[in-house]
């Protein structure tokens, strides 16, 4: 009966809207975001298309963007956004630092967390595929060449190591492979799919995020890690991300370094609040959300280490960053390590497991679980879920 009746919603969804004649309006809306004018990528546009696929076009301008290409594709086209541009507030901390330290030095989040305790039960993140929608990749990384499975550009720059940082160490703090350097990544035989959108500055587009993240979940990828913010609610990143919700992945966001309350002062992909989507507030060593943290009791879901991070960089170095960049991967990591000790487990129930099993330390931090992630206890948490 249950069935019968989505079914039918369903079909009375697909009517209505198929029974409405589309124009170039309403495919593609003529108001911008007039608070984010100054974002917009002049002739380049994100189209949704009626089979579920994104393309990124462009034109010499909007005019003739409508009259050509809308006019022969309109039946095709589901939804058109103007393509926008998103700026990482990048937080580093120390200089690039040469490998030759102990491991054990650099992983007060790994303890915080007690990844420690998965890993000598036997799951240290095997099996699973993380996506990294990220910048580049140092695919030739000491500690990260062994865990990439995958790496494709979506940009055009030429990518300079030395300022384009960013995808590395994030990758680090997921899968970074402790028997080939200092650092360890909280699920450390989990495999890397990088999706690379974000260029030397730390500016990216929009659309070749939709087109990465649509990548590397085509490559097998359980979690997809978006370590970036500050896009307006552009309808069809909402629905890429959907639509990957549907395919059961687990979606993790930072939840943004503007010390504000997300819940008034919402950003995206932050504060879309998909079905499978966690959105992570950065925490300290006291376990309190720091002081550059965005945080919200409805949008912001858990805290995670995001202060003094040591992590993989370009050219076999290390460095420290802080931001919820950092505290994203940790949980994307968590997130690893469940999959791979409950394999059958679906995103939704890592989603609420991670939830149900946080650290509170004095009062409930301003996140909707209230706490801070334990792993250890979200295992437990998860065979409750779903092997009862």
């Amino acid at each position: 009966m249950k069935f019968s009746l989505y079914k039918l919603l369903f079909l009375s969804l697909f009517i209505f809207s198929c029974g409405k004649s589309k124009t170039n309006e309403s495919v593609f809306p003529n108001e911008a975001f007039a608070a984010c004018a100054s974002q917009t990528i002049k002739n380049q546009f994100i189209v949704g298309w009626e089979d579920g696929t994104y393309t990124l076009e462009s034109d010499e301008t909007e005019n003739s963007f409508r009259e050509n290409f809308i006019k022969n594709n309109l039946q095709k086209i589901r939804h058109i956004d103007r393509d926008y541009k998103i700026q990482l507030k990048n937080l580093e901390i120390s200089p690039n630092t040469k490998i030759s330290v102990r491991s054990s030095d650099f992983q007060w989040q790994v303890d915080k967390i007690n990844a420690r305790s998965v890993w000598n039960q036997g799951f240290q993140g095997q099996d699973v595929i993380v996506g990294v929608v990220d910048g580049m990749v140092d695919v030739q990384h000491n500690q990260l060449k062994n865990n990439i499975l995958y790496s494709q550009q979506f940009n055009t720059e030429v990518n300079n190591p030395i300022t384009n940082k960013h995808g590395t160490h994030v990758s680090g703090i997921i899968a970074a492979d402790p028997n080939s350097g200092p650092v360890s990544g909280i699920a450390p035989r989990a495999k890397i799919a990088a999706g690379q959108f974000i260029s030397n500055d730390g500016s990216g587009s929009i659309g070749e995020a939709i087109l990465a993240m649509t990548s590397v979940a085509n490559q097998g990828a359980r979690i997809i890690n978006l370590s970036w913010g500050g896009a307006p609610c552009v309808s069809n990143l909402k629905s890429a991300l959907e639509q990957l919700s549907a395919r059961g992945i687990l979606i993790v966001t930072a939840a943004g370094n503007e010390a504000t309350d997300s819940d008034f002062s919402p950003t995206y992909p932050a504060a879309f609040m998909i079905y499978n989507q966690l959105n992570i507030a950065a925490t300290g060593l006291n376990d309190l959300i720091t002081s550059f943290s965005n945080r919200g009791y409805k949008t912001v879901q858990l805290a995670a280490p995001g202060q003094t991070i040591y992590s993989t960089t370009p050219g076999n170095t290390i460095q420290a960053m802080d931001g919820t960049s950092m505290s994203a991967p940790v949980v994307s990591g968590a997130a690893a390590l469940l999959m791979s000790a409950v394999p059958q487990s679906s995103a939704q129930q890592v989603k609420q497991a991670l939830m149900n099993s946080v650290d509170i330390s004095g009062s409930r931090l301003q996140v909707t679980s209230g706490g801070r992630i334990n792993v250890k206890n979200a295992l437990v948490e998860l065979k409750r879920l779903v092997l009862k």
